[in-house]
């Protein structure tokens, strides 16, 4: 177990404390700016990312995008001297401890660098490259300077082998709690290819977590045309994953692993765990290799984050879909900070019933990642 220390790496004002009940936030976005993925590159691949760049343009300039890149107004950090680079949110761990980490007492929070998904799907040296950087830059930019941090491992997904080998890397450290796909991938989940990298996750017993976005990035429900069409439908990425891992056999195949579902909601996962189950009953022959309703297999190994959260007319409601999952006790609060759609903690959570809101604050995610929790009060 990793013992969180909530005291921050820097001394400077202590912020207003917002919350009674400590937080682990599931889904916080570092970005590593380009000068500095270029100084931790070793040569030839600096040159080749100065001249050429990365496969994919970064999630917030990829269409359909709002203003500001997706981004809240106020995580822009302030300007440098004149002629000095304009950093992306993100980028500044001061404004990250200022706007979330400090006045919603979060005494961990797991970093997801979205820049991996890209990164993890260039060619096998080049991408092994460009993550041993973006997990160097995670560890001395952001976990060395701040304890209540933890990271994902960014992995070159596509190139198994080498993906395996970041995995071997880092799995010594305790502040790597995950590792990183993303939901957009070249090929199924379930196909054979990527069973290597589950299994070297699951024998380190770090989950993995499947974020949105990659090379592909609407697989399912096609490029949307509109913006509205792409935040509503979020669920729509991971309930992809959730059922090629399932029906492919990956959970039966690697029966030690745990995977997390982040920024897909959870709304949605009732309707698709009944009809998994009714499909099942009438297909077995289809997938032998599932000897027990799906709904038992998803439960016992799948993990879901609460962001985006649903804000239905009758909030009430919203406690009635979760429980109706049977699986609250493997729902983690995410802020997905520093997002315009950023869930803040109190009113994320407070439309909950007590019973469930207090897990799912911190004390699931504590459980999946191994921390223990600061004494505190509940609220």
């Amino acid at each position: 177990m990793t013992t969180i220390d909530s005291t921050a790496a820097t001394t400077r004002a202590p912020a207003r404390r917002r919350t009674r009940t400590p937080i682990v936030d599931a889904d916080i976005h570092p970005v590593v700016t380009p000068d500095r993925l270029a100084a931790a590159l070793p040569e030839p691949w600096r040159r080749r990312f100065l001249r050429f760049g990365l496969r994919g343009a970064p999630p917030p300039a990829v269409y359909p995008r709002v203003r500001h890149g997706g981004m809240r107004r106020d995580s822009h950090p302030a300007a440098g001297p004149p002629g000095s680079a304009v950093r992306p949110p993100g980028s500044d761990l001061d404004l990250m401890r200022s706007q979330l980490l400090d006045p919603y007492d979060v005494v961990a929070g797991v970093l997801i660098p979205m820049q991996g998904h890209t990164a993890g799907a260039e060619e096998p040296a080049f991408a092994a490259a460009l993550c041993r950087a973006y997990n160097d830059v995670l560890v001395t930019d952001w976990l060395d300077p701040e304890p209540r941090l933890r990271a994902s491992i960014c992995i070159p997904h596509e190139s198994p082998a080498e993906a395996v080998a970041e995995i071997e890397r880092r799995a010594a450290d305790p502040r790597f709690v995950q590792v990183l796909f993303p939901s957009g991938t070249f090929l199924p989940w379930s196909d054979a290819k990527y069973r290597p990298i589950y299994a070297a996750a699951a024998a380190h017993g770090l989950p993995v977590a499947i974020h949105l976005g990659g090379t592909e990035g609407h697989r399912g429900d096609g490029w949307p045309s509109f913006y509205l069409e792409q935040h509503a439908w979020y669920g729509n990425a991971v309930a992809v994953a959730l059922t090629g891992l399932v029906a492919g056999g990956v959970l039966e195949a690697v029966p030690d692993l745990q995977v997390v579902l982040v920024e897909g909601g959870v709304s949605w996962l009732p309707s698709l765990l009944w009809g998994l189950d009714d499909a099942w009953e009438l297909c077995r022959d289809d997938v032998p290799w599932l000897t027990r309703p799906p709904s038992e297999i998803v439960r016992e190994r799948l993990w879901f984050t609460t962001q985006p959260i649903d804000e239905p007319p009758v909030p009430a409601h919203l406690a009635t879909t979760w429980e109706q999952t049977g699986m609250t006790d493997r729902i983690l609060f995410s802020s997905d900070y520093p997002h315009w759609d950023f869930d803040d903690p109190i009113t994320a959570l407070r439309v909950l019933p007590a019973a469930l809101r207090r897990p799912m604050a911190a004390a699931n995610a504590a459980r999946l990642y191994g921390l223990t929790l600061p004494g505190g009060d509940d609220d």
